[in-house]
């Protein structure tokens, strides 16, 4: 197998072994909504991703480089974390005896494809993930264009099959959910979103404090 390739997944793995709001996320959503809505999720994840593929792999992220954008982001990013922290705190179950006790309301795919997108694409850290593989491409002279597609290739399609991996597994996982369990899991996804996103307004602050 292509060594770029293999690197790819080593790192894609690297990348999928870290827990952060969006692992919390795949997780709930899965059980709420089911696997077919989290997949889009996890499309949008992937998309949000790519553009930072994209945009870093041109050059534009020299943009990033400036204190003052990722304070802006840092502040923006951390925000709606805390949002989406309180909207999860605050969701009712409704019970219903077919489903033991749960009642899981149908969701927008394009809700869910905005969610994924928008939870992975506001936060810097994703960002500076990003770039900092731009900046080991760009040291691997001996990388060609073929080489560079698999290396990326690899990573992305090792972050969202393992992804899907999570959400197929907490899907199967569904029939021992109760009440009880998935007013306790939403409290903590709220508490895990709100953790990372006063870590977001913290990072930004520290930031701003450095470059005033």
């Amino acid at each position: 197998m292509n060594q770029a390739l293999l690197e790819g997944f080593s790192m894609g793995l690297l990348l999928s072994a870290m827990i952060g709001p969006v692992f919390f996320t795949l997780i709930q959503n899965s059980i709420e909504n089911g696997f077919r809505h989290t997949f889009i999720l996890a499309l949008g994840v992937l998309s949000s991703d790519l553009i930072y593929v994209i945009i870093t792999f041109f050059g534009i992220s020299l943009l990033s480089q400036n204190p003052y954008f990722e304070v802006l982001l840092g502040y923006i990013g951390g925000a709606v974390l805390v949002g989406f922290g309180i909207s999860a705190f605050f969701k009712k179950n409704k019970g219903r005896i077919s489903s033991g006790g749960l009642t899981f309301p149908k969701a927008k795919k394009t809700t869910g494809f905005l969610k994924g997108f928008g939870i992975n694409g506001i936060n810097p850290f994703v960002m500076l993930f990003w770039i900092s593989i731009a900046g080991l491409v760009n040291l691997k002279q001996d990388f060609n264009k073929t080489d560079i597609f698999l290396y990326y290739f690899g990573i992305l399609f090792t972050v969202f099959s393992i992804d899907l991996l999570k959400a197929y597994i907490a899907k199967q996982l569904k029939s021992f959910v109760t009440p009880g369990l998935m007013k306790n899991l939403n409290i903590v996804v709220a508490i895990v979103l709100v953790f990372f996103g006063l870590r977001l307004i913290k990072f930004a602050w520290e930031r701003h404090v450095l470059f005033p």
